[in-house]
């Protein structure tokens, strides 16, 4: 009943019987979502979206025009508009993505914002940061949050250039 709901509301659905809503998920038009996922809790999706297989997506809200690809997990999570995720991306909770954010295979985000035209586009963790817009962030680079005792916040300024293989030890601001 779900699925034809949708449906009628102007949602594709690769395969009507492979969606499993659990919550409330509201679609704007001419979203597409493929085959396998799982919405959870309270879900939005802007309209022009599109959602590749096997994506779990809860309590987030998902802007217009973005690319979900496959098996990218995201949770209480905001996602800006024009925006790529995945494929096997993680946003957890706290995560908030400004327009046309691009985060890639193997990246995971935790509590951070992240601003407009920035990338993290392969094998990265960024936890408890705020990066600025236009940052490209290296494969490979993890931003070091938790000393054993507590957790503090790494600080990634307009412009910046993370090379690959880069740990930065908060608390740290890079220019």
């Amino acid at each position: 009943n779900i699925a034809n709901q949708l449906m009628d509301a102007g949602v594709s659905l690769t395969d009507p019987a492979r969606i499993d809503v659990r919550g409330l998920l509201e679609c704007g038009t001419d979203v597409l979502i493929d085959v396998g996922c799982v919405f959870e809790g309270s879900v939005t999706v802007a309209s022009g979206t599109k959602i590749g297989p096997y994506c779990v997506i809860r309590n987030s809200v998902i802007g217009k025009g973005v690319v979900i690809h496959a098996y990218s997990h995201i949770d209480d999570a905001k996602v800006g508009q024009q925006s790529i995720i995945g494929p096997y991306a993680r946003l957890r909770p706290g995560t908030d993505l400004a327009n046309d954010v691009h985060i890639g295979n193997f990246v995971e985000v935790k509590n951070s914002k992240i601003a407009a035209n920035s990338k993290a586009n392969h094998l990265a963790y960024v936890g408890d940061s705020i990066v600025g817009s236009r940052v490209n962030i290296g494969a490979g680079t993890i931003t070091c949050n938790y000393d054993g005792f507590g957790k503090f916040k790494t600080l990634i300024g307009d412009g910046a250039s993370i090379g690959s293989n880069t740990a930065l030890v908060a608390p740290v601001t890079i220019g």
